[in-house]
């Protein structure tokens, strides 16, 4: 019988039980990486982080500790990173914080048995457990670790929450600024805002940007993947603008939608995002938006290459984030799409600076900018995606920030 495991269909190494292996190295800097649903990724800007963090790594020096949420306590190895699963009880809302406590509790028993272990990290992404994390800073204190929080975005802001969840959300955030012995942020509006609104706990921040991927898709324009998807969704090459990001309210899929149908704009919006049947129909009571063939909700594309390859032969791609800190779905549109029409907020305009067009939620903002981007030169057009694929190469890549967390992890050791 195979002994092969297979993790989001890619194959893993399995890993002894801790007893029989004693799979620490004390002269390696030993990072314990919680609050992602694992890897290999599947989805998710968290996951892909951790994935590439692991897979670019260069600097033998470090040994990588990954949680995983999963279905069992097995232990497998990839990217050389040494891998967990933890499995919870499903609780609703209430399981994410229940897996990043179990998480980091687990990393912490398995330091308290291997005291060979000196000065261990334990990296914790996004703030979900404020309440519980006293204690538990204590003990990695104790083992002569140091705690390092990740702050996300502002997730108290989001709109699909509860008021009761929102201010659970903003309350967790302090507690965890407070006891993180640092706070790695991905932008440099959210350093800002963590160093003043909580300037009380004279916080510890570094900014390390998210990452992107600035290579091409492996797909030719006449690929027949390409063309086949084309066929189905009714577009074609440079005769649509798009979008591509969750369907929930704070990305501004509203005002992107009402202002391009006030737009005279010939070409088509594609709209790739997850179902929302609730919101969606919300969206059509109030703008009728079916009436307009130009508008196309075509689905979700899994398949990276082709998603690529749909971004790059976007005449334009529009951006409505206006909650979180560096959006990965925004480097992905600068590092593959030419023209890209931005919500001008502080967190968009730190990534994109010169290398975009921008609008404003004001009535009539993004339809005169999509009149606007109609009527551009190739010239100009090419120009600006120059612009953006330097910003990603030389700012996001990942090989940078790979390399700044290498040297951020040794550092600190």
């Amino acid at each position: 019988m195979s002994n092969q495991l297979t993790i989001n269909g890619l194959p893993v190494t399995p890993l002894p039980t801790h007893k029989t292996n004693p799979d620490y190295h004390t002269d390696k800097q030993q990072v314990f990486i919680v609050g992602s649903k694992g890897i290999p990724a599947a989805y998710g800007g968290f996951e892909t982080f951790v994935e590439m963090l692991t897979r670019l790594q260069t600097d033998d020096s470090i040994r990588y500790h990954v949680s995983r949420l999963g279905k069992d306590t097995r232990r497998y190895e990839h990217n050389g990173a040494k891998c967990f699963n933890v499995n919870v009880p499903d609780i609703g809302p209430a399981k994410a914080i229940y897996y990043d406590i179990a998480a980091l509790k687990r990393c912490i028993a398995y330091c308290k048995a291997r005291p060979q272990i000196k000065h261990p990290i334990f990296y914790v992404l996004a703030c979900r457990i404020g309440p519980f994390i006293g204690h538990l800073a204590n003990e990695i204190h104790a083992l002569g670790g140091a705690l390092y929080v990740n702050p996300d975005g502002h997730e108290w802001k989001r709109a699909k929450w509860s008021a009761p969840v929102r201010r659970y959300w903003k309350y967790s955030e302090q507690l965890m600024v407070k006891h993180a012995d640092l706070l790695i942020c991905d932008s440099k509006n959210i350093e800002a805002y963590i160093r003043s609104d909580y300037r009380k706990y004279s916080p510890r921040t570094t900014f390390i940007a998210y990452g992107a991927d600035p290579r091409k898709s492996k797909l030719a324009d006449n690929d027949p993947q390409l063309l086949d998807w084309y066929a189905k969704k009714g577009l074609k090459a440079k005769e649509y603008y798009l979008v591509v990001g969750r369907f929930v309210p704070e990305n501004n899929f509203e005002t992107m939608i009402k202002e391009f149908m006030k737009s005279g704009s010939k070409k088509n919006f594609a709209i790739i995002t997850t179902s929302n049947d609730e919101f969606l129909k919300k969206l059509e009571e109030k703008l009728h938006f079916k009436n307009d063939p130009r508008i196309k909700f075509v689905g979700t594309v899994y398949d990276t290459e082709l998603l690529k390859k749909i971004r790059e032969q976007a005449y334009g791609y529009f951006h409505g984030h206006e909650v979180g800190g560096t959006n990965p779905s925004l480097l992905e549109a600068l590092s593959s799409t030419d023209l890209n029409l931005l919500l001008d907020v502080g967190f968009n305009r730190e990534v994109a600076e010169d290398a975009a067009l921008y609008w404003s939620k004001r009535q009539g903002s993004l339809a005169t900018i999509i009149s606007t981007a109609d009527s551009l030169s190739a010239r100009k057009i090419n120009e600006l995606g120059i612009k953006a694929k330097r910003r990603i190469t030389e700012h996001y890549s990942w090989k940078k920030i790979v390399g700044d967390y290498e040297s951020l992890f040794l550092i600190d050791d």
